[in-house]
C-alpha cells in the first residue's frame, strides 16, 4: 500500500478512535450498575457487568491504538511498516472487541446489515444509555472495520510472502 495512502489511513482511523473514546469514556465514568439496572434484576446485573467490562477493554484497546498512531503520524519520517503493523492491530483488537466481545452481551446480526436496520441484537433488553452508545459505537467501528479490511488478512499474506522471499 503506499505510503500516502497509509498514512491518510492512520489519521481517520484516529479520528475514528477519538471519537470511540469520547463516547466510551463519560459512559463508564459516569454509570453505576445500580443505575443500569432500576429494578435490581439479578440476571440484567451479570449482563450489565459484562458490558461494563467489555467496554473496559474496548476503551483499554482504542486508547493504546490511538496512541501508537499517534507515535506513527508524529515520526519525522513516516514508517509505512510500524504504521501497517498499528493499523493491524486497530482491526484486530478494536474492531475485533467491538464486533465480538468477550461477555458477549450483544452480537451482530448480518440479516440487518443491509437493511438499514441495526445490525445490533442484545441479549437482553439494556437502558437506553446502554443500548444508544452500542449503536452509536456500532457506527465507528463499522466504518473502521470496512477501511481496515486489508489487515484482516490480505496484510498478513503479504508479509508472509515478503518473509518467504527474504
Amino acid at each position: 500500500m503506499a505510503i500516502h495512502n497509509v498514512q491518510q489511513l492512520c489519521e481517520t482511523t484516529k479520528a475514528k478512535l477519538k471519537q470511540a473514546i469520547e463516547a466510551i469514556e463519560p459512559f463508564l465514568n459516569g454509570v453505576t450498575l445500580a443505575g443500569l439496572n432500576p429494578d435490581q434484576d439479578p440476571a440484567m446485573d451479570e449482563f450489565n457487568r459484562g458490558f461494563l467490562s467489555d467496554m473496559r477493554h474496548l476503551l483499554v484497546f482504542s486508547d493504546v491504538n490511538y496512541e501508537k498512531l499517534g507515535v506513527a503520524l508524529r515520526r519525522p519520517t513516516f514508517n509505512n511498516e510500524y504504521a501497517e503493523r498499528v493499523l493491524y492491530d486497530v482491526y484486530h483488537s478494536s474492531v475485533n472487541n467491538f464486533f465480538y466481545p468477550k461477555h458477549e452481551c450483544y452480537s451482530e446480526d448480518g440479516r440487518y446489515a443491509y437493511t438499514g436496520q441495526d445490525a445490533i441484537r442484545f441479549r437482553k433488553k439494556p437502558v437506553r444509555e446502554v443500548r444508544d452508545l452500542t449503536l452509536a459505537l456500532s457506527k465507528i467501528f463499522e466504518e473502521l472495520r470496512e477501511d481496515l479490511a486489508y489487515y484482516e488478512t490480505d496484510y498478513v499474506t503479504q508479509r508472509r510472502m515478503q518473509g518467504e522471499r527474504a
